[in-house]
């Protein structure tokens, strides 16, 4: 791949990225300025709420209830590792398929917003509840969504990646 492909697929992640840092604040403000927290709007019934809630722990709550300066700092921590390897990952894996692109950015703009998150409010705010009958999955947000998407991408980048090898 030469320069100019290297410089368009940095340029196609850090625009993914952002928008996808912008959508994640974005939609986190609209509820904490709408809902009181713990407040939740029922918009399917027996389905999907949209409620504000602050996760001090990771996904499902892991850690919630560690110690809060130590759980700052290591959320924080793992969260700019989480970066060093998208960007690590990114010069490898960009040359291979315009997917890999699209999961480094999704990854990246996921960790970054619940990084922002972390930073602010010493928590991350979730908003997104879905559930079947009494059974609720954990709340989540966009950044969630997307790291999530991301990984996925990549899973499935890696296993339609016949060789291995840049092409």
């Amino acid at each position: 791949m030469g320069q100019r492909g290297r410089s368009q697929s940095s340029l196609l992640l850090v625009l993914l990225a952002g928008l996808i840092i912008v959508a994640d604040q974005l939609t986190k403000w609209l509820i904490m300025s709408r809902f009181g927290l713990y407040e939740f709007k029922v918009v399917v019934p027996g389905f999907f709420n949209l409620t504000y809630l602050h996760n001090t722990g990771a996904a499902f709550g892991l850690l919630a209830n560690a110690n809060p300066a130590w759980r700052s700092y290591f959320f924080i921590g793992i969260a700019l590792l989480a970066l060093v390897f998208v960007f690590f990952s990114f010069r490898q894996f960009r040359q291979r398929s315009p997917v890999y692109v699209f999961s480094f950015a999704f990854i990246a703009g996921g960790a970054v917003g619940n990084l922002i998150d972390r930073v602010r409010f010493g928590s991350v705010v979730d908003f997104l509840d879905f559930y079947v009958s009494t059974y609720h999955w954990p709340a989540f947000n966009v950044a969630d969504s997307a790291i999530v998407v991301g990984v996925g991408l990549f899973l499935l980048a890696s296993l339609l990646d016949k060789d291995g090898e840049p092409s």
